[in-house]
């Protein structure tokens, strides 16, 4: 029998038939031909290559099969995902750093039927991806964004947010995540400035951002607020673990570093609350973390928001007339592709954030994280 019938009569039984024998069926037939592997990992790389084709992403597949199996599978879609790299086109540096991401640990081989068994329910995974909204912001966009290195802004920013995330102080942490805050709203001002003036004017794209359990309700929140003060917009896919966040470039950067910073500035400070509130003999549940995290979200939004404003306020009285117009137009830019790529969107009311405990603590906790207004970063 060739290889290529081998695997054909595997993938009849195991990824088109769902009676309960098949899958053992199709893994019998694979580890009694050694012969068939290379054929197998093959038609693995074309499984991988549709998901792109139907809009996935690396950190996309490797978060959803987290998400739906174990970590023997989340191995073997990253070696598919590095195998299929070197055939496809380039996709810009987001792309690029996401196949730098996924675990570089190769998939540890056990007996051929349990390996074989791994690889079927992987590939029934990937076979029944439904199409994802695509990302491409166009090729002029893609190009610019493939040749520009980061900016001198961003560096630093990273810089700030890390010391914030490091320190055991939560004054520091604040006073750091705020500096950090007011210089990406003076970025996003530069670039937006920038922009408009520019021959071929930037479009907005979009990117995916991971949301994971637990509580991602909350987290979806605050990555929501995050964006909306940074001049972007949010959509969450709850089934799928994962927001999109459409906006300009510089300030999907800047959401993105913000969102992970606080998010792990909040888990140190949630943790803390809760270590506080047992010693004091009060047992605390998932309903004072989905407290705490909503709170958090909620007032991080309102002083990020409020510090954004306070940017663009300072900047167009010192003389950027064109500044309020500019704004304007890019959220109008950000909408429209927004309605484009989700034209039918519904609201989720946030449940289980009943704890007053929770819900004050975690607002204490967003004071000390994030941004009032401090003396202008030049």
């Amino acid at each position: 029998m060739s290889t290529s019938r081998t695997v054909d009569r595997a993938f009849e039984a195991a990824l088109y038939d769902t009676a309960e024998h098949a899958l053992d069926t199709a893994a019998s037939l694979l580890a009694a031909d050694p012969a068939a592997d290379a054929e197998l990992a093959r038609r693995g790389e074309e499984f991988v290559a549709t998901a792109w084709r139907r809009g996935w992403q690396p950190a996309d597949l490797v978060r959803i099969v987290r998400r739906e199996l174990d970590d023997v599978h989340v191995r073997l879609v990253a070696a598919l995902i590095r195998a299929q790299a070197p055939h496809d086109r380039p996709r810009g540096p987001r792309w690029a750093a996401q196949l730098d991401a996924p675990d570089g640990t190769a998939p540890h081989r056990t007996d051929r039927f349990s390996h074989a068994t791994a690889v079927l329910e992987l590939y029934r995974l990937l076979l029944r991806l439904p199409t994802l909204e695509p990302l491409d912001a166009g090729e002029s966009g893609r190009h610019r964004q493939e040749n520009r290195p980061e900016s001198r802004a961003l560096a630093r920013i990273r810089a700030l947010l890390a010391k914030a995330e490091a320190t055991g102080y939560p004054e520091e942490a604040e006073a750091l995540s705020a500096k950090a805050q007011e210089l990406m709203a003076r970025h996003s001002v530069d670039e937006a400035l920038l922009s408009a003036h520019a021959p071929l004017p930037d479009a907005p794209g979009a990117c995916r951002m991971g949301v994971e359990a637990p509580y991602e309700q909350a987290k979806a929140v605050l990555l929501d607020a995050v964006a909306d003060a940074n001049h972007c917009r949010a959509v969450w896919n709850e089934p799928f673990g994962f927001s999109t966040v459409v906006g300009f470039e510089a300030d999907l950067e800047a959401v993105e570093l913000l969102y992970t910073s606080l998010l792990v500035q909040a888990e140190a400070a949630m943790t803390k609350a809760e270590a506080a509130q047992r010693a004091g003999g009060r047992k605390r549940t998932k309903t004072f973390r989905q407290s705490f995290l909503a709170a958090y979200a909620h007032r991080a939004g309102t002083r990020l928001q409020a510090a954004a404003e306070a940017v663009a306020a300072e900047a167009g009285s010192a003389g950027d007339v064109d500044l309020l117009p500019v704004l304007a137009s890019r959220d109008v830019a950000v909408t429209d592709r927004l309605e484009r790529m989700f034209p039918e969107t519904t609201t989720t009311r946030l449940r289980g954030a009943g704890d007053a405990a929770g819900w004050t603590e975690g607002t204490r906790a967003a004071d000390h994280a994030e941004v009032g207004r401090r003396r202008p970063l030049r």
